[in-house]
């Protein structure tokens, strides 16, 4: 099969299955137990995993947290940081965001701003009344370009007096847009807000340096840099005495310096730090053969009369393409499911599969929702690949 939805997931790197597995076997010890030699192994697997995803984005090793996941550290933050500056802070309750980001992002902003309880269903109870809460939080929710950047000035104008935290997603992980981070980061020092943004389709691909950035808080996962699933980590920006401005999350045992509770998964914490150390050293190598094989898509692409892009190829990270057939009766749900024993790639999110891209009505697409795919590759795509899936699409089109 060739493997084109790397945004969804990345199949695992041998490297880091070899890392992680004497900690499914003989050193199965506890970190949060003490003395004995596992116990203490265990511990110091924990700690050089997370040297290594800190040296990847470029923060202190006692700025991360693991966690079960990116969606796990995306709530822990939105959620965490709101509370600590509602209720311990000054009493400001207000987050701003984008309506092209992750689920992740967007629910917790639509819970905390009272809109919904499931993630299936955001307006309608266990009762059957559509009800509204009040939680004590806000929300604000602003556009963005028809290249699907997030509008820097968009963002100034949704600042009001209680605003405590603008959210942010760095790559967008269905048309691969970059946003310009670092430009919301001066507006948010200008009016004491903090900046949350999800790097996780950018980890391991673009250089990071969180501190350049001026990014406060930052949610990412293993499994988009060739890493274990279940595995995700927090950056929280330490104030002068190594304490970030957040409430836990997940409350039990004093894991993860208090804030993350619950038993650390070492085996898997061990392949993200594997993961992330070969992100490092092999970047520069993975970005050139993710560009070629960008380019030798994006021309094949060009090539077929009736298919073209979303968004500006410039305005994006290579390796991640969204394109629109306009053949008339193209669908793109039934086109991916014919072709599935032979490509194995998606309409959108994997977290959204099942309903319209929200991403795609965003960029004023709406009526092209169901002739959009995302072609997504990887560091192990061959050029062979790419040219077999350009076959298929041409047959089909």
């Amino acid at each position: 099969m060739i493997y084109l939805d790397n945004s969804a997931t990345s199949p695992i790197d041998e490297e880091v299955r070899d890392a992680m597995l004497p900690y499914l076997s003989e050193e199965f010890g506890n970190p949060s137990s003490k003395y004995y030699c596992k116990a203490t192994n265990a511990k110091a697997a924990v700690e050089e995993a997370r040297e290594k995803v800190a040296k990847l984005i470029g923060a202190k090793p006692e700025e991360i947290i693991f966690t079960a996941g990116a969606t796990e550290s995306t709530n822990f933050i939105i959620k965490g940081y709101l509370d600590y500056r509602k209720y311990y802070g000054d009493g400001k309750n207000h987050v701003i965001t984008s309506l092209v980001e992750h689920k992740a992002t967007l629910n917790t902003c639509r819970y905390l701003n009272g809109e919904l309880y499931s993630n299936n269903d955001p307006t309608i109870s266990l009762f059957g009344e559509k009800k509204r809460v009040d939680r004590g939080f806000e929300a604000s929710f602003v556009g963005v370009t028809s290249n699907g950047e997030i509008s820097v000035e968009e963002i100034e104008k949704a600042i009001n007096e209680n605003t405590a935290l603008v959210s942010m997603i760095y790559v967008n992980n269905e048309i691969g847009s970059i946003s310009d981070v670092s430009s919301v980061s001066k507006i948010c020092k200008r009016h004491n807000i903090a900046l949350h943004s999800d790097l996780t389709q950018a980890l391991g691909k673009l250089e990071i340096d969180v501190k350049k950035l001026g990014i406060d808080y930052a949610s990412c996962s293993a499994h988009k840099i060739y890493g274990p699933k279940g595995i995700g980590a927090v950056y929280m920006k330490s104030d002068a005495y190594g304490i970030a401005p957040i409430t836990a999350f997940m409350h039990g045992g004093e894991q993860e310096y208090g804030y993350r509770a619950g038993t650390h998964a070492v085996h898997n914490i061990v392949g993200f730090g594997k993961a992330a150390e070969i992100a490092l050293r092999d970047m520069k190598k993975n970005e050139a053969h993710i560009q070629k094989l960008d380019e030798l898509l994006l021309r094949g692409i060009a090539s077929i009369d009736g298919i073209h892009t979303t968004v500006d190829v410039s305005k994006r990270i290579p390796g991640i393409v969204s394109i629109v057939v306009e053949k008339e009766d193209f669908h793109n749900e039934r086109f991916i499911k014919k072709i599935s024993e032979e490509v194995a790639l998606s309409t959108g999110s994997a977290c959204s599969a099942g309903e319209p891209s929200y991403v795609i009505q965003a960029l004023g697409l709406g009526d092209k929702v169901a002739k959009v795919l995302r072609v997504s590759i990887n560091k192990f795509t061959t050029e062979s690949d790419i040219n077999e899936f350009l076959k298929v699409l041409k047959a089909e089109i």
